[in-house]
């Protein structure tokens, strides 16, 4: 099968780059410098999820199903289209002296028969022009998250069960799920953020762990999760700022109606619950 590969780096750090890969909007301005249009069924994506790009001239149509998202890059394949096969996988590393090594690859399958024939120069040339802009349009993107603020939340475990928070407003949210936390203030660390977050939120005193899956861009800020537990003797959470708290379990945690970017880390919620 024709294989067409991008190597490159980054100037940001694995989590980073790993979640700005997640985000649709960049996607959306690259597949748009190649004449596409592209649509998501979310801010931040998740295996299962399924795109759609229109492809130049807006006759044929590609739907593509994410099979892997984290912290070590996007992997998808083709669910309906123009092709008998299509695979796209983008890997994140640590770069040797700093940054992410980048290694975008995208394989298919032409249709057989004649069309086959004519479409692969058509697929090559396109899939070309489009590794270069995800490329430049990640660059632009990751430097612009690398001056963001960050927010903070706490995946806080007891006896298999994980905390989980109801917001109360505002009104466009209300009634949804998300993990404790906020925003680190100037010369705080994330770490030291959480615990006074959730002294001030939940009444609870936690000890925090570390990171859990990728950074997650919220318009101009990101978030990141960390681990947490309850220091021993620590009050028992009760919702302050929240309409409700509850702690669920691993079968639990992918029913909930969590925020876009809570969504986004659900399955390292269930793995994390399982060890």
């Amino acid at each position: 099968m024709p294989v067409l590969s991008l190597d490159h780096h980054v100037d940001g750090p694995p989590r980073l780059v790993a979640g700005v890969l997640r985000e649709s909007a960049p996607s959306a301005r690259a597949v748009a410098r190649v004449g596409a249009r592209f649509t998501a069924p979310s801010a931040l994506l998740v295996a299962g999820d399924e795109v759609r790009v229109v492809l130049p001239g807006g006759f044929l149509v590609c739907r593509t199903r994410i099979t892997r998202a984290g912290a070590g890059g996007v992997w998808s394949e083709l669910a309906a289209g123009p092709a008998a096969v299509l695979r796209h996988t983008t890997r994140v590393v640590a770069a040797a002296g700093g940054g992410s090594h980048v290694h975008d690859e995208l394989t298919w399958q032409p249709p057989l028969g004649v069309l086959g024939r004519i479409s692969d120069p058509v697929l090559r040339r396109f899939g070309a022009r489009l590794l270069r802009a995800r490329r430049d349009v990640l660059a632009e993107r990751v430097a612009e998250l690398g001056r963001a603020g960050v927010v903070v939340g706490a995946a806080i475990v007891r006896d298999g069960r994980l905390l989980v928070a109801q917001r109360s407003y505002p009104a466009e949210l209300a009634g949804r799920w998300e993990l404790p936390g906020g925003g680190v203030e100037d010369g705080e660390s994330g770490p030291r953020a959480l615990v006074r977050e959730c002294a001030e939120e939940l009444g609870a005193r936690v000890v925090v762990g570390e990171r859990l899956g990728t950074d997650l861009p919220l318009g101009r800020r990101v978030l990141q999760i960390h681990t947490a537990r309850l220091e021993p003797g620590s009050p028992e959470p009760e919702a302050r700022e929240h309409r409700a708290l509850r702690w669920v379990g691993p079968h639990e945690v992918a029913a909930l109606g969590w925020l876009d970017a809570d969504r986004a880390v659900v399955a390292e919620l269930v793995d994390l619950l399982r060890t």
